[in-house]
């Protein structure tokens, strides 16, 4: 019996070693976003009990040694570069859109008022047309556009970028006039 208690003894962690923060409880690198506490790559401290009973063995946090906050930099320094390429080419994909005027045909009475009407679907598949991708959410309409005319379409890419577009609504070429 008293090898099998080795055994136990040796698998388990030494927790009183765990690196101690300025308020007396454990400093911790959050592996993973925990609500209430912190987000990912975060350093924080919390009481020996939440870190021992919880934190540690779900994987949601490590001990928080210079290596790992290290490499914690490092990672969150190449993801800030990644997100810095991912605006530049948001930025120029909002220039090329301003410069859009697309034209949309929709049937519509002498009065000017469309039959149906347009929203966001058809203005992205005209802009797919064009070559730009968008997805409907992306279109910032104040209502369906019901009537003919010229109108000025708010186009949501990132949540520091936006930028507008002229959308024409055209009546429908009718072949049997020609």
């Amino acid at each position: 019996m008293p090898s099998k208690l080795k055994k136990q003894r040796k698998n388990k962690v030494n927790f009183s070693r765990l690196p101690r923060g300025a308020n007396g409880g454990i400093e911790l690198l959050l592996i993973q976003s925990v609500d209430n506490l912190g987000k990912q790559g975060e350093v924080v401290e919390v009481k020996p009990g939440f870190a021992n009973n919880f934190l540690l063995p779900q994987g949601l946090a490590t001990i928080a040694s210079d290596h790992h906050k290290r490499m914690v930099d490092k990672h969150r320094a190449k993801l800030q570069e990644i997100e810095q390429s991912r605006l530049k080419d948001l930025k120029d994909l909002a220039k090329l859109i301003s410069k859009q005027s697309i034209t949309i045909e929709a049937n519509a009475n002498e009065e000017g008022h469309l039959y149906g009407s347009v929203g966001a679907p058809e203005i992205v598949s005209s802009l797919k047309q064009n070559d730009i991708t968008l997805t409907a959410d992306q279109i910032r309409l104040e209502g369906v556009l019901k009537e003919l005319g010229l109108y000025t379409v708010k186009v949501h890419l990132h949540q520091d970028i936006e930028t507008e577009m002229k959308v024409w609504v055209v009546p429908t070429v009718d072949q049997d006039a020609s």
